[in-house]
């Protein structure tokens, strides 16, 4: 990745009735996939019988997923959706259902953005080559303090970014950006329209540069439920909501009617995943959020020199004829 660490991933499989359901486990540190899956199925016999979708959600919230303790506390939330959505595709597919059929939505095409780190020493040659094969790719990038004001500017002659994450709340992580006002400052001017995902609004040189900009901050990391919304340093015009990060299906529902019923916008955020899971994201987008930025590009674009021939933004509409399964990845 370009953030520079191996993508390890899970694909956990329930069946039943003759069908199946896949959910996509994206617990960062490989360790932990490795221990799921030396364990194998621990959970068969508690997981064996008949249940409403309610039922099952309710009853994995009371395992412990994990053989081992996770790396991380958090990862406990990405595991638990990983049974949620293989149960939620499991239930469609025995109901002979898609999902926007079962919500009585409809499935719209998908707007996205790359998300891209440009390296250190930070250069314009993976913008570039993107757009050489892809020339109307839009961008999420993450600044850096290495970022130099020739960059910047190179980078707003492409016209092509559509937010900035600072990462500012992410710690003992290769992502980790701590607070530089200067780094804001530049940013900022530079991308007048562009969203500010996770800045630091807290230390008070980088909160005076954004104190104008409120309406363009939106917020990823802490996302984790309602209550993570409602402790904001102010209410936000948007967030990132990341299935796997709210971790279950009823908390996920939960929180796309909080954030319509408080005009808060949204958009989609991926995990790196590899297997099913993008696809359940992005037909999510397909459905909550699909003309915001969301940062759900197929997955060949997150190899260095993405190969020709990917999906364009926006995605089109691709469920599966049942279940929770999204064609285009």
């Amino acid at each position: 990745m370009s953030s520079g660490f191996e993508r390890l991933t899970t694909v956990v499989h329930l069946t039943g009735g003759g069908v199946e359901g896949v959910g996509e486990d994206v617990v960062y540190q490989a360790e932990d996939h490795l221990a799921l899956q030396d364990a194998g199925p621990v959970h068969a016999k508690a997981l064996s019988g008949r249940f409403t979708l309610a039922e099952f959600c309710r009853l994995t919230d009371e395992l412990d997923l994990f053989p081992v303790a996770p790396q991380w506390e958090v990862s406990r939330l990405y595991r638990r959706w990983t049974f949620h959505s293989a149960a939620l595709d499991l239930a469609l597919a025995q109901a002979g259902q898609p999902l926007h059929a079962a919500l009585d939505r409809e499935s719209r095409p998908v707007t996205f953005v790359v998300s891209l780190r440009l390296g250190e020493p930070p250069s314009l040659e993976p913008i570039e080559r993107r757009l050489a094969r892809y020339p109307k790719l839009r961008f999420k990038l993450d600044p850096t303090s290495s970022w130099t004001p020739e960059l910047i500017d190179a980078l707003v002659a492409t016209r092509a970014v559509d937010s900035v994450d600072f990462k500012s709340l992410y710690r003992g992580t290769v992502v980790d950006q701590p607070p530089d006002p200067v780094l804001y400052q530049r940013v900022v001017e530079a991308f007048p329209h562009a969203w500010i995902e996770d800045p630091d609004v807290v230390t008070a040189e980088t909160a005076a540069v954004l104190s104008d900009d409120h309406d363009r901050i939106t917020w990823d990391a802490p996302i984790h439920s309602i209550d993570d919304i409602e402790a904001l340093p102010f209410p936000p015009r948007m967030v990132n909501i990341k299935p796997s990060r709210v971790g279950g299906l009823p908390k996920l529902c939960a929180t796309y009617d909080y954030c319509t019923e408080h005009r808060i916008g949204a958009y989609g955020g991926g995990q790196f995943e590899l297997g099913p899971g993008r696809g359940q994201a992005q037909y999510l987008a397909s459905l909550f959020h699909p003309d915001t930025p969301n940062d759900l590009a197929p997955v060949g674009y997150n190899v260095d020199d993405p190969a020709p021939g990917l999906p364009d933004s926006p995605l089109p509409v691709a469920p599966a004829r049942t279940g929770f399964r999204w064609g285009v990845t």
